[in-house]
C-alpha cells in the first residue's frame, strides 16, 4: 500500500526517484512512494489500520544537537523528521539516516479527542515520547530519560510542557524530571514504586486523569519494578507500556514475581487488539532471536522477523507495534497458548501462566543467541 511522501524534491532520497510519482499539493512536491521503495519498509497491516503514517521531508535544517552530533529537519502534524549525521551533510543531502524522529496521529473516538505523539531516540536504546493535543495546547512528556533530548523536540515545535508522565522509578525513565520540572508542569507517577523525582500525582491502579480533551487511564503493570504503570488512552486506542512490555518481548524481572508479572501481562493483553503499543526501547531485534527461538514454526513470527530485519537495516523503529502483532507473536504473551514454546522452555501443559511465564523470563535472560 503506498504512503503519501511530501517534500522538496532535493530532498528525496535517490534510489526513491524511480519509484515516486509527481503531484502538487499547496506549492510543494507531493509523491506517492510505491512499495518497491526500499527506502520505506512496510508497515504490517495491523499498524495500518491504526496510525495514519504520512511521512515528510522538509527543508532547511534547524537545530542542531551537538550533543549526540545530529542535525534535524522540520516536522509536520503525522510526520516522519529525519535526523542526518553531521559528516553525512558535505557529501549528500540525501543519505539514507540512522536517527529520526517520528510523529504519529492518536485520533479519539466518540467525545475523547485526539493528539500528536513524537518518538525520538534518547541515550542509548531508549525511546522519548511526547504527546501533544493541539486543541488545549498541552503537552506531556512519557518518561524523561533525557531532558536536553526532550527540550528540543519541544523547541522545534514551539510546545510548552505541561506534563511528565512516568511509569516507574529507574534513572532512564525519570532522569530529566527535574531539569524538566518547570513552573506549569506537573508530574505524575506510580504510587508505589519508590523516588519520583518531582512527583506531584501519585497514580494507582484505574486512576483517570485528564490530559488535554481526553482521559488518561492508570494500569498496574508490576513485573520489571513492583510499581509499574502504563498510561492507557482508551479513546485513541493507544497505550504507553514503559518497560512492561516491548515488541516481542517484556522486561526483565528485578522486582516483582512471577504471579505479578504474568498478571499484568494478561492485564495488557486482555485491551483491543487494535491498541497501538508504544514501549520505552529499541530491543526488538534481540527479543525477535529468542522469539525466534522457542517458536521457530509460527509462520507470523518468521515474518515479523523479516520486517524487523529490514527496517532496522535502514535504521527505521520498530516501534510502536499492535496489541494483535504482540499477540501473535511475543512469547511473553503465548506461553499457555502454544504448546511449542512449553516445549522449548522446559514447562508443561499442567504448569500454571506464572509458572510458564517465569520459565521464559528464565529463559530470555540466560540466553546467549
Amino acid at each position: 500500500m503506498p504512503r503519501r511522501f511530501h517534500a522538496d524534491s532535493t530532498q528525496i532520497p535517490r534510489k526513491c526517484h524511480a519509484n515516486a510519482t509527481q503531484h502538487t499539493s499547496r506549492g510543494s512536491a507531493s509523491y506517492l512512494i510505491r512499495s518497491g521503495c526500499q527506502h520505506l519498509p512496510d508497515i504490517s497491516p495491523p499498524m495500518v489500520s491504526i496510525i495514519r503514517h504520512t511521512i515528510s521531508f522538509t527543508a532547511p535544517l534547524l537545530a542542531c544537537r551537538r550533543a549526540s552530533g545530529f542535525r534535524s529537519f522540520s516536522v509536520a502534524s503525522a510526520s516522519l523528521c529525519f535526523r542526518i549525521p553531521r559528516t553525512a551533510l558535505s557529501s549528500s543531502r540525501s543519505s539514507t539516516t540512522r536517527r529520526h524522529s517520528w510523529s504519529y496521529h492518536a485520533g479519539g473516538e466518540g467525545a475523547g479527542g485526539s493528539f500528536e505523539v513524537v518518538q525520538f531516540p534518547c541515550l542509548a536504546d531508549n525511546y522519548g515520547y511526547l504527546i501533544h493535543d493541539q486543541a488545549t495546547g498541552e503537552t506531556a512528556a512519557i518518561d524523561t530519560p533525557c531532558a536536553t533530548s526532550y527540550r528540543n523536540e519541544l523547541d522545534k515545535r514551539g510546545w510548552k510542557l505541561t506534563h511528565i508522565l512516568n511509569t516507574h522509578k529507574h534513572h532512564d525513565h525519570v532522569g530529566g524530571n527535574l531539569e524538566l520540572k518547570t513552573d506549569g508542569v506537573t508530574v505524575y507517577g506510580p504510587a508505589f514504586d519508590g523516588d519520583i523525582p518531582a512527583i506531584d500525582v501519585s497514580l494507582k491502579d484505574d486512576d483517570v486523569f485528564k490530559f488535554g480533551d481526553t482521559n488518561a487511564k492508570v494500569l498496574d503493570v508490576g513485573g520489571h519494578t513492583v510499581g509499574h504503570i502504563a498510561f492507557y488512552f482508551p479513546a485513541q486506542k493507544t497505550a504507553f507500556v514503559g518497560d512492561s512490555l516491548f515488541a516481542l518481548g517484556c522486561g526483565r524481572m528485578f522486582e516483582g514475581s512471577k504471579e505479578q508479572f504474568w498478571s499484568s501481562l494478561q492485564k495488557l493483553r486482555n485491551l483491543p487488539d487494535d491498541t497501538v503499543l508504544y514501549c520505552a526501547h529499541e530491543y526488538t531485534e534481540s527479543n525477535a532471536k529468542f522469539a525466534m527461538n522457542v517458536e521457530p514454526g509460527n509462520i507470523d513470527l518468521v515474518k515479523r522477523v523479516k520486517g524487523i530485519q529490514a527496517r532496522r537495516a535502514l535504521g527505521e523503529p520498530t516501534v510502536p507495534s499492535s496489541l494483535m502483532e504482540e499477540k501473535l507473536t511475543n512469547p511473553f504473551l503465548r506461553g499457555d497458548i502454544s504448546a511449542e514454546i512449553r516445549k522449548n522452555v522446559g514447562a508443561s501443559d499442567d504448569d500454571s501462566g506464572a509458572e510458564i511465564f517465569g520459565k521464559i523470563r528464565r529463559g530470555k535472560d540466560n540466553f546467549r543467541g
